[in-house]
């Protein structure tokens, strides 16, 4: 029998888990004393299970910093406990006892930190251009018997500084800039993803290819850019260490708002100290009322910016990031702030 040890009960190693921890946790009103796990759960949907913040899921664990980054894995049929009995809330495994019996389990597959469904498009498709990477992408020069619209199977032809040696490309072209709301600065261009190729041919002059997939239409001009393997999503739920100021760029899959499971661009990256498992706030800033009392002469407030949600980034590029709407209690709208929750 393989047994699963998690090694979960350590101190804090940074001082900003401290700081974080000085804060009491606080459980969910109708949090379980224990959770089987089963396919289909997610660690957000369990931590929201336990914990009215589940982006302290680390702390419910007794999680140190390199944990939270190498977390060890959550599997379908394991016994989670809610431990009171100290001063702080604990979550540990059941541990099992079992006959003596020669047994073969095999495991099956982590559960992810989010729906893998609902991102599953935005793992491995190019989401962000460098303005620069235009000028050293490869781009198709032709297409098979010159086809205005091109299907999969079809052949297209591409310069020459492909590398011959990445056996699978996507095929994108620039889309709508992705500006920062604050600075108005050009963060960078978000690629249309329009299929998948691979390499169908010796090298010469242009590379050929072969279509082995297509989203849309596909011809002259376009781009090419190695594809990506898919990341693992098992990362733990965390809160950024540092304050982050950004802004929501872009929603995607609506018309303007976004609900629970929308997946956003956010106007800070890699260089603003985001990393895929972060979770951050959303704010709708607050706005400006005028009021006359009694003949009195206008008097203009400022109310306070309001939380409206929460959301896991799952990708992150130097200056941009994508995120997943875990939470929210109203629509999320484009502008709308971001910070450290």
């Amino acid at each position: 029998m393989r047994h699963i040890i998690f090694a979960l009960i350590f101190a804090f190693s940074t001082s900003a888990a401290l700081a974080q921890s000085a804060k009491p946790l606080e459980l969910a009103p109708d949090a379980p004393e224990r959770h089987i796990v089963v396919p289909g759960d997610t660690l957000w949907g369990i931590a929201a299970k336990f914990l009215k913040d589940p982006f302290r899921w680390p702390e419910l664990w007794k999680m140190n910093a390199e944990q939270v980054r190498n977390p060890h894995r959550i599997y379908p049929g394991q016994v989670l406990i809610l431990d009171l009995s100290g001063g702080q809330p604990q979550l540990k495994l059941a541990t099992l006892k079992l006959s003596p019996k020669v047994r073969a389990e095999a495991l099956g597959e982590a559960i992810p930190a989010i729906p893998a469904s609902a991102i599953e498009p935005f793992l491995s498709q190019p989401l962000v251009i460098n303005p620069g990477e235009f000028d050293t992408s490869p781009r198709i020069v032709a297409t098979q018997e010159d086809r205005v619209f091109t299907g999969t199977g079809d052949k297209i032809y591409a310069t020459n500084n492909a590398d011959p040696k990445i056996k699978r490309w996507h095929v994108f072209r620039p889309g709508r800039p992705l500006v920062d709301p604050d600075s108005k600065e050009v963060l960078g261009i978000e690629a249309v993803y329009l299929g998948s190729a691979r390499p169908d041919g010796e090298p010469g002059d242009v590379l050929p290819l072969v279509l082995t997939s297509v989203k849309q239409e596909i011809g002259r001009g376009d781009y090419l850019v190695p594809a990506e393997r898919p990341e693992v999503m098992s990362y733990v739920p965390h809160a950024p260490t540092q304050d982050i100021n950004g802004r929501v760029m872009l929603i995607y899959g609506g018309v303007g708002e976004g609900a629970v499971n929308s997946v956003v661009s956010l106007s800070r990256g890699k260089q603003d100290g985001l990393e895929v498992g972060h979770v951050v706030a959303i704010y709708r800033a607050g706005s400006a009322v005028t009021n006359r009392f009694e003949d009195d002469k206008p008097q203009t407030h400022l109310l306070p910016d309001e939380r409206i949600g929460l959301a896991f980034v799952f990708r992150v590029f130097d200056r941009v990031s994508y995120a997943l709407i875990t939470s929210a209690s109203r629509p999320v709208m484009e502008g709308d702030r971001i910070h450290k929750p």
